[in-house]
């Protein structure tokens, strides 16, 4: 192993010196490290008046970063987590995530285990999951006006005021929908832990090569959540007069006009994640979220 990246919140303190220490370990082993900011996978909210983001999602992929790199260290919460997933999976560098965040529901190891994952770096005693991604482009016409790679999801709604609009929904080959809600999310499995699953879609175990598509707040007692092969494209037209708000992955996006039309497809390039034990699914719901809890009768008060 000669070459390991470093990716950092460089907005926590705590993060920048994680990454210094990490990285003088890492260098007295031999090891050359190539640090980059988390920053660089924020693509942020493009700007109405402009010509919107026209390049390609591998523009985040940091300087010096590429196949051959063993690994990426990512320090900070989940949304380093996502951006940092941005900037390597294009050139498929498996990151090592470690929480200097909140919830860290992304996170493989803690900072209290710091000495143990630099051993078990160092050893090379890790495994590879891998998870997938979406490309989703905002298209007029024949030219593609924006695009960027999701780990989490898509959600598409009204901004600024939440109210109902119509979306028309085409999944691959099958007819089109209409969808009558203030949004629709379009996630993936990794994502049906978070905005998905606020707005009511179930939760959907990594392995499995599927999308779904959750309506937010919809005016039908029809509309409900839908799981269906990943293998599907997915276009969302907005059948409605006024401009829209995309956002993706919650740091990226851009308005979405009534001539646009939102495209879904899933990346070659999945997300790999370095696993340092056993990444049991189950329990990291229960320690998260708290899934599966017994639920225990309390006493009464004397």
């Amino acid at each position: 192993m000669s070459c390991v990246g470093l990716i950092v919140n460089d907005g926590k303190e705590l993060a920048v010196e994680t990454a210094l220490t990490l990285q003088s370990r890492l260098e007295q082993a031999g090891i050359e490290v190539v640090r980059a900011s988390s920053s660089g996978g924020m693509v942020g909210f493009a700007n109405p008046d402009q010509h919107l983001r026209l390049l390609g999602y591998n523009a985040c992929v940091p300087e010096g970063f590429d196949a051959s790199m063993a690994l990426a260290i990512v320090l900070g919460g989940d949304g380093t987590v996502l951006s940092a997933a941005r900037q390597t999976a294009p050139v498929q560098v498996p990151i090592l995530t470690i929480n200097t965040g909140h919830l860290g529901f992304l996170a493989e190891a803690y900072l209290a285990d710091l000495d143990r994952v630099i051993e078990q770096v160092l050893n090379k005693q890790w495994t590879i999951e891998e998870r997938c991604t979406l490309v989703v482009s905002v298209m007029r016409g024949d030219q593609r006006r924006w695009e960027a790679l999701s780990l989490n999801e898509m959600a598409l709604h009204r901004e600024p005021l939440t109210s109902m609009c119509h979306f028309e929904v085409a999944i691959g080959r099958h007819a089109p929908v209409d969808i009558s809600a203030d949004g629709v999310i379009l996630s993936t499995p990794t994502g049906s832990t978070a905005y998905a699953l606020s707005a009511g879609g179930p939760v959907i175990t990594p392995e499995c090569p599927v999308l779904q598509l959750a309506p937010i707040a919809p005016h039908s007692l029809a509309s409900r959540a839908l799981v269906f092969s990943d293998q599907e494209p997915v276009t969302v037209f907005p059948a409605t007069a006024d401009r829209l708000m995309m956002v993706v992955d919650g740091s990226a996006g851009c308005y979405v006009w009534p001539e646009d039309r939102v495209l879904i497809r899933r990346s070659d390039h999945p997300v790999r994640f370095v696993r340092l034990a056993d990444h049991e699914f189950f329990q990291v719901l229960r320690n998260k979220l708290g899934w599966g809890l017994p639920h225990v009768a309390k006493p009464d008060r004397v």
